[in-house]
């Protein structure tokens, strides 16, 4: 029986993100079809924001060299109007929030802020700043300014300040293809009936529907069944996506034949094996121009190894330049163990700043309700066998996407 080779958790990452391809087709796309995309270009300001003075606040506009005086009122200046200066000694503007500020005026004071208020006039007070409440011209973004870099994920702050500069269609990176298939005679779909010696399907909508949650397309593609002529003529006709991702048939057992169907169809693997627990039985590697992800069968290990590890590698290949998952410090509240010499993944849930091991570390790969009860992770170094109430730790959560850190890596 051939013995596995495993990688260290950290070799294992590096090296997959090392060897993805990165996509390098482009489309044009219209901004409200572009959240989660990744641009392939960088974003130039075309118009100045603001494109012009403005207050910031209903009140009146004044020369700051005027402040502590009593002010005629000039004028009124509503949002949309386009003023003249016409300012002369001793007097101001009557202003609305948004409104364009002349050139003769360079502070702004709310009129909560004022006295002796009435129609024609209005107390300043003395006591005020320079330049306040006053937007000036291109303060936020200059004109020639790089707005956003090639490699940024658009997000709805993105899409804003898109929008904000008139643009309305942006050249993204074409979305990845990716196939998500599962292995095994006793898996039954959802939709069938399962004898007690059969299983239903988690995994492969577990994974299709954690990755739209992270902004990827995936699609079922079937089982590979227990055979190794069928696993070989499955897999030739998954060649022309940019990504496959299979879970289970990937161990040392008799009817595992994954490895073997996919070296036929040309797999240079680059591992097979981590040394982390969970998720041991995992295998990376190119099949042509098509990045294989065969992960373990085990629901839970699956789940955590996609997140832990195919996010990453998926954001780097979407070309996405900030792809290393986010983490925050947090104390532990309660004493747990794991077992040196291996990587450890464990889950727990942040709550209030604080995290809270799942289960005291004591649950199954098999299992599904601990992912449920937990909504982030923490990874511990194979030189780790006991983590104490109070030690911090980085903590990973679930709902955050691969971002720029300073640090590359949450180990």
């Amino acid at each position: 029986m051939k013995k596995l080779h495993y990688l260290s958790y950290m070799d294992a990452y590096n090296l997959a993100l090392d060897k993805a391809p990165m996509q390098t087709t482009t489309e044009i796309i219209l901004i409200d079809k572009a959240l989660d995309k990744v641009l392939a270009e960088d974003i130039i300001v075309v118009k100045n924001l603001p494109s012009f003075d403005n207050s910031a606040m209903d009140g009146f506009a004044f020369k700051y060299e005027e402040r502590g005086q009593k002010l005629r009122v000039s004028a009124t200046i509503f949002a949309g109007d386009k003023p003249k200066a016409l300012l002369e000694k001793a007097s101001c503007y009557k202003i609305m929030t948004g409104a364009q500020v002349p050139s003769d005026a360079d502070t702004v004071v709310p009129i909560e802020d004022c006295t002796e208020v009435n129609e024609e006039s209005v107390t300043i007070p003395k006591d005020i700043k320079k330049g306040n409440a006053f937007r000036s011209k291109g303060e936020e973004q200059k004109v020639g300014n790089v707005l956003f870099i090639a490699g940024d994920r658009i997000t709805p702050a993105h899409v804003a300040l898109l929008s904000a500069q008139g643009i309305m269609a942006v050249k993204v990176y074409k979305s990845l293809q990716i196939a998500v298939v599962s292995t095994g005679d006793e898996i039954k779909e959802p939709w069938q009936s399962a004898s007690e010696n059969e299983i239903y399907n988690a995994n492969a909508f577990a994974i299709t529907s954690q990755l739209e949650k992270y902004g990827f397309t995936a699609r079922y593609a079937g089982a590979i069944p227990d055979n190794l002529e069928k696993s070989v003529s499955f897999i030739e006709t998954l060649k022309h996506y940019d990504v496959i991702i299979t879970t289970g048939g990937i161990s040392m057992g008799d009817a595992d034949f994954l490895e073997e169907a996919f070296i036929s169809n040309g797999l240079e693997a680059l591992f097979h094996g981590i040394d982390v627990k969970p998720g041991r039985p995992t295998m990376m590697g190119m099949m042509g121009s098509t990045f294989v992800m065969a992960m373990p069968g085990n629901p839970l290990t699956a789940m955590v190894n996609i997140f832990l590890l195919s996010l990453p590698i998926l954001s780097k290949m979407q070309g996405n330049s900030a792809y290393h998952h986010t983490f925050i410090y947090a104390k532990n509240t309660k004493t747990f163990k794991v077992r040196a010499g291996r990587a450890n993944v464990v889950l727990g849930a942040l709550i209030e700043g604080e995290f809270h091991v799942t289960r005291n570390n004591k649950y199954g790969s098999g299992m599904l309700t601990p992912i449920v009860e937990s909504n982030a992770l923490v990874v511990l170094d194979d030189s780790i066998s006991l983590v104490e109430e109070g030690d911090v730790m980085k903590v990973v959560l679930f709902d955050t996407v691969p971002s720029a850190q300073n640090n590359k890596t949450i180990n």
